[in-house]
This record gives C-alpha cells, structure tokens and sequence, in this order.
C-alpha cells in the first residue's frame, strides 16, 4: 500500500509545489516590494512623525518626461509619505502630443496610481514666470484651472483663495539669476508682507543655496528642498550614487491636513544625502534621534570609555568631537556611515558616572556656515 500511494504523492506535491511553495514567497515579496536599499528613512522626533516628501517634480503633462504613474512608483520605491506633481501651469511643450485643458490631469492620474498604496498625493501647480516674478509652486489646491491667470498676481491671489502653501522654487537658478544668488525683490516681500508666500527652496535637484537659507531665516520662511525631477530618478539620482532631495516634516500624524499645517508652522528640515538643513528646534531632535550611543564601559585598567554609535537613518552623518574630552586612538572628525555603528574611545581622564559627548554635526546647518552642536549623555558606573 505505502509503495502504490507513494508515487501518487510525489506527483501531486510536483503538481502542485507553486502554491506550496511560491506563493508564500511571493507573499513575502508583494509585502517588501517597495523596500529597497535606496529607501529614505529618518526617524520620528518629539511629539511629530517625521515624513518624507518631494512636492516638486514634473511629468509629461508639463515639461517631464514620464507618465505620472512613475513618479508614483519611484515614490514608494523610495519609501516617501507623500508628493506633489506640479506640473507647469503656463508652459506646456507636450501640449501637441498631450493636449489637456484640464490642469488637474497629472494630479488625478498619481492618485489612481497610489490608491493602493500608502502614499499621499498632494495637489499642485508651479506658476511659471520671468524675472523678478520667478518660478512658484503652489500645493494643496482644490483646483489648479483657477490658478492659470494673466498675470502673477491674480494667480498668487487665485491660490490664496484656495488656501495654498507657496514656495519659491530654486531662487538662485543661474537662467533667472546669473550670479547664482537669490534676490528678493519687491514681487516676493509683497506676497510675504500679504501672506501669498510661504517657502522657498534651499536646494533644488541637487543644489543648495546658502543666500536661500538666508533669506529663509530672515523672512520667517519655510526650509524646503525638492529635486524638482523632469526624467526617471533613476537617471538623475539613483544611478549617480545620489537620494533625491526631500523636504522631512514634522506632522502631527500622516495625513494631507497635518503635511500642510507642519509646512505653515515651518516644521521643516532639507535632506539631501549627507546634507540636513533646518531650524534648530526640529534639526537638532532629528540628528539627536538618528543617533543612538551605547556606553559599553571603560577599557580595564584605563579611564578611556569605550562607546558604540549608531546611525539609524538613510543619511551618512558627519561629526567632528568638541567635547571636553579627546578621542583616543581616533580622529575627531568622523564619519558615521548610515545604517552602521562605529566603536570610539573616550580619555574621561578619570572614571566619572556621567560624561557629555558634545559632536558638531559638519553636515548639517541651521544658518549658513553654522553647524549644530549635538550633546549625548553618557552614563557609567565606575
């Protein structure tokens, strides 16, 4: 008996060995398909989520050149809460190919693409001019139709009936700038002074602008940093060792309601690989919590503590030490690599219970040329 069933079995597990199993892999898989080693990853800070957005970027329904269902799948191959198509609202070179009277279209077309997925879309348009007027986008629209105006002003007033959240895209473009310095004219301190302007881009597809930072500071704006993306990202960032760049906000839960209000209160830092930019109240807490430090105690016979340090975000961090106390056998200024951990030597000098490890963080700015200082307390048992 056992010799006749034994072959049947052996047929009906070949048979059927896909379902056995394949498909518990590729459950496995479907549920880690949008994981992958080119994921932004920050962690949350205070009482805020932290979430990863790029709210400027383009398709073919202005002058990019993918459908707006790629920008969504590059999205979450890139793990980001939430985008924004702004398409160009005045300038259309596709229009011969894709004539669509309907500003609106990209905007739909992402949020079928995303219906299944975890990821927001947010409405938006960039209102396109010339010097002194610029490039502006405004997010968060009920309808980008209304926005196409004759001139600047009606559009900036069109948004701000909408109640959009505004920024200035790339103030310091050579093609509008030649020096490479932003310069705030009497068109952008007018929409400040009446509240129609609310952002603007201290880096732009890969480009940072300390005069923006500057001028962000001084006006009271909030931070951003977009990557303004008109080809694959694959092409103009992954394939070149770059992250695109993101705008993190601190938001008080993931949601369209909450992104907005995180962005008028300027609960913002920029991203953009290596590099973090930001106020200090929100830059400090977020390298703060990317770091985690494991005291695992003083070397026998010395008072050298021996400590473990962690990078637990998709950005490397930078560090110089400026403590009280030097590294031993160790340069001060360090690279801690994300994702990694890398063991250092403290000379305390004398054992103590408590040590404060104080890094200036050289990647990171909260004013041009102002690196923050971090402090890590370090507690011990003699």
């Amino acid at each position: 008996m056992e010799l006749y069933l034994a072959p049947i079995l052996f047929n009906l597990v070949m048979k059927n060995w896909l379902y056995i199993f394949m498909v518990p892999m590729l459950a496995l898989a479907q549920q880690h398909s949008h994981v992958s080693p080119r994921a932004i990853d920050f962690p949350d800070i205070l009482n805020y989520r932290t979430l990863s957005t790029d709210l400027h970027m383009h398709s073919v329904f202005s002058d990019g050149n993918v459908w707006p269902s790629i920008r969504v799948q590059e999205a979450l191959m890139d793990n980001l809460d939430a985008i924004s198509l702004t398409e160009h609202l005045e300038y259309q070179p596709h229009s011969k190919d894709i004539p669509h009277p309907d500003r609106n279209r990209a905007f739909e077309l992402a949020m079928a693409e995303a219906k299944d997925h975890d990821l927001l879309i947010i409405s938006g348009s960039e209102i396109t001019r010339g010097a002194p007027v610029g490039h502006n986008n405004a997010i968060f629209l009920s309808d980008s139709n209304t926005i196409l105006k004759e001139t600047a002003e009606e559009a900036f007033n069109a948004a701000h009936k909408q109640g959009a959240f505004v920024f200035w895209n790339h103030p310091a473009w050579s093609a509008q700038s030649p020096q490479g310095n932003p310069n705030l004219r009497a068109f952008q301190q007018q929409r400040i002074a009446e509240d129609q302007l609310h952002g603007i881009e201290v880096v732009n597809f890969g480009a940072y602008a300390e005069e923006s930072l500057q001028i962000a500071l001084d006006q009271n704006l909030t931070i951003m940093a977009t990557s303004d993306v008109h080809d694959l990202i694959e092409w103009d960032y992954t394939n070149k060792g770059l992250q695109r760049p993101v705008t993190l906000v601190f938001a008080k839960e993931k949601s369209i309601g909450a992104i907005k209000e995180a962005l008028f209160e300027r609960r913002t830092v920029a991203a953009y690989n290596d590099l973090l930019i930001g106020r200090e109240d929100y830059l400090i807490p977020l390298i703060e919590a990317s770091v985690s430090v494991k005291v695992l105690g003083y070397e026998p016979k010395t008072q050298i503590l021996k400590i473990e340090l962690t990078n637990n975000c998709s950005s490397d961090l930078l560090f110089e030490n400026v403590s009280q106390y030097n590294f031993y056998e160790s340069s001060p200024v360090f690279n801690l690599k994300s994702k990694t951990t890398k063991i250092l030597q403290l000379k305390t000098l004398k054992e103590q219970t408590v040590t404060v490890l104080t890094l200036k963080a050289l990647g990171a700015y909260t004013a041009p040329k102002t690196h923050p200082l971090v402090n890590f307390e370090l507690k011990t048992i003699p």
